[in-house]
C-alpha cells in the first residue's frame, strides 16, 4: 500500500515485506492516499461465530467441524482454551484469514480442569464466554490474560454465576480479572436481566444453563446478536424466545434455555464477519471513486445494524442474498458497495447496543457525512480493548475531523477534509483498521501506530488495503 509496516517476525532487519508494502523500523503502517478502491474482499470468518463453535464443540460429545473459522488471535485463544480443558482440536488447514478445525470431545462430563492458568490473552470473548461453561463444571479454573484484558469488567457475569451457585472472584473487589471460577454441578436455574446489553453476558449465563436444573432466562431491554442461541438450536438444546413483558421497553427480549440437555456434536460453516466489512463498507462509501464486493457476508438481524445505520446515512450498498448453508442457519449475502453522498444521522443507546463494534468506523463515516451526527450513550465503548470513545475521537481530530465528547456521548460534523497525520491504535484492532481506512482519503500519509493489532480479528488486514487499491 503504499504502506509501510513492521511485523513481529520480521522487525528492525528494514527488508520488504508483500509486493507494495515497505516494512518500517518505527512500529508504524504509513497509509498514503488511493486514487481509486476497485475489487472483491474476501473477508475472514466471523470472529463472534468462531468462539461460540469452538466452545460448543468442546461440551458436544463427538467430533465436530468447523469450517472458514475466524483465524485472528482472539479465536485462536479460544481454540486453545479448547485444548486445555480435554477436547482435541486440530487445526485443518488455511488461507490466513480462515481456517477449519476439527475438535474431539469427550462432552461436558469429560472435560478436565486445567493444570494451569487458562490465557485469554486480549480476548474478553474467550475469558467471559469461558466462565459461563466452567462455572457448570466441577473444576476450578483461572482466567487471564494481557495488560488490556485486566482492564476489561467482569463483575457482570461474577453475579449471575454465583446466583446459580459457582463460586467466582477478581481482583479489585471482583470487578477485573484475573478471574478465578470454581465450578459446580448441577447449578440452580436463574431469571436474570443484564443492566447493560452485551452478547458475551447473556452467552456466559446461557452456557451455564446449559448445566442447571430447569430453565434459565437472560432478559435484555434490547436484543443483543443472537448467534449463541441459533447455535444451542442447532445442536438440540431447546431455546425459547419471548417478548419481555418485565422491561419497560417495547424492544426487550427474554431468552430461556433447558438445562440438562447434551449438546450434540454437529459440523458448522463459518460465514464471513460483517465486523470485518464495516471497514470496506466505509472505506468505498467515502471514497470518491471506489466499487468493493463481499462475498458470504453474514447478515444476522441481530449484527446487520452497521448495514442499515451506513444505509441510512445513503450509503450505496447493494445486498444480494444467498441461502445459509452453514447447518446453523446464520443468513449470508454478497454485498456491493460504491462511492456515496452521506447524510448525518442520529444514533441512540439502542443503536450503539446493536452496532457496538463498528461505532469506530462509523464515525468515520460521519466525519464525511453531510451535518452533524449524534451518537447517545456510548458507555460501554469505554470498556473494550481501549477506551474507544477517546482514541477514536483524538485520531479523528488529528485527521481533521471535527469531534465533540460530551461525557459518553459524542457530536460529529462534517464533511471534513482529513489531512495524513500520526494517529494511535493503543493496540485496539478496531481503531487501528479505522484510522488506516481513513488514511485512503486523507491527504498526505497517515502514520498507524502499533498496527500489528489488526490481527487480533483480522490477519491480512493491511494486504488486503494494498490489493483494493488503485
Amino acid at each position: 500500500m503504499t504502506a509501510r509496516h513492521r511485523s513481529p517476525g520480521t522487525a528492525g532487519t528494514g527488508r520488504p515485506g508483500r509486493p507494495g508494502q515497505e516494512l518500517a523500523r518505527d512500529g508504524a503502517a504509513t497509509i498514503a492516499p488511493a486514487r481509486r478502491l476497485r475489487g472483491e474482499v474476501r473477508l475472514p470468518g466471523d470472529k463472534s461465530i468462531s468462539h461460540r463453535a469452538l466452545l460448543l464443540a468442546a461440551l458436544a460429545d463427538g467430533t465436530s467441524r468447523i469450517e472458514g473459522a475466524g483465524d485472528g488471535a482472539d479465536v485462536r485463544t479460544t481454540a486453545g482454551i479448547v485444548a486445555r480443558l480435554g477436547a482435541q482440536v486440530e487445526r485443518l488447514g488455511g488461507d490466513g484469514r480462515t481456517v477449519d478445525y476439527l475438535v474431539v470431545s469427550p462432552g461436558a462430563e469429560g472435560l478436565v480442569e486445567p493444570d494451569g492458568v487458562l490465557d485469554c490473552a486480549n480476548s474478553g470473548t474467550s475469558l467471559r464466554l469461558t466462565a459461563g461453561l466452567v462455572a457448570g463444571l466441577p473444576m476450578y479454573a483461572v482466567l487471564d490474560g494481557d495488560d488490556s484484558l485486566r482492564r476489561r469488567p467482569v463483575a457482570r457475569i461474577i453475579e449471575p454465576l454465583r446466583l446459580m451457585g459457582a463460586a467466582l472472584s477478581a481482583r479489585r473487589n471482583d470487578s477485573l480479572p484475573p478471574l478465578t471460577v470454581v465450578g459446580r454441578l448441577p447449578l440452580r436455574a436463574v431469571d436474570v436481566a443484564t443492566p447493560v446489553p452485551s452478547a458475551q453476558v447473556k452467552s456466559a449465563i446461557l452456557l451455564a444453563g446449559l448445566r442447571a436444573e430447569g430453565w434459565t432466562t437472560v432478559r435484555e431491554s434490547v436484543a443483543t446478536r443472537d448467534h449463541t442461541e441459533r447455535m444451542l438450536r442447532a445442536r438440540g438444546v431447546p431455546v425459547r424466545r419471548a417478548i419481555d413483558r418485565s422491561s419497560d421497553r417495547s424492544d426487550g427480549v427474554a431468552w430461556s434455555v433447558e438445562g440438562g440437555v447434551p449438546v450434540q456434536a454437529i459440523d458448522e460453516r463459518v460465514p464471513g464477519d460483517v465486523s470485518a466489512a464495516a471497514f470496506w463498507l466505509v472505506a468505498a462509501a467515502v471514497h470518491p471513486d471506489a466499487e468493493l464486493t463481499m462475498p458470504n457476508v453474514g447478515v444476522n438481524p441481530t449484527r446487520r445494524a452497521v448495514i442499515d445505520i451506513l444505509r441510512r446515512m445513503g450509503a450505496r450498498i447493494e445486498e444480494r442474498i444467498g441461502r445459509p448453508d452453514d447447518g446453523v442457519g446464520e443468513p449470508v449475502a454478497e454485498l456491493v458497495v460504491r462511492s456515496s453522498r452521506l447524510e448525518a444521522v442520529e444514533l441512540g443507546p439502542l443503536d450503539v447496543a446493536a452496532a457496538i463494534d463498528e461505532i469506530p468506523v462509523l464515525c468515520l463515516a460521519a466525519s464525511q457525512a453531510h451535518g452533524t451526527t449524534i451518537i447517545r450513550g456510548a458507555s460501554e465503548l469505554r470498556h473494550k480493548e481501549s477506551d474507544r470513545i477517546a482514541g477514536i475521537a483524538a485520531g479523528l481530530a488529528a485527521l481533521g475531523a471535527h469531534v465533540e465528547v460530551t461525557g459518553d456521548d459524542l457530536r460529529i460534523s462534517g464533511p471534513s477534509p482529513l489531512r495524513g497525520a500520526v494517529t494511535e491504535s493503543h493496540d485496539d484492532h478496531r481503531l487501528a483498521m479505522t484510522f488506516a481506512v481513513a488514511g485512503l482519503i486523507a491527504r498526505g500519509e497517515t502514520i498507524v501506530r502499533r498496527p500489528d493489532c489488526a490481527s487480533i480479528s483480522y490477519p491480512g488486514f493491511f494486504a488486503q488495503l494494498e490489493g483494493v487499491r488503485g
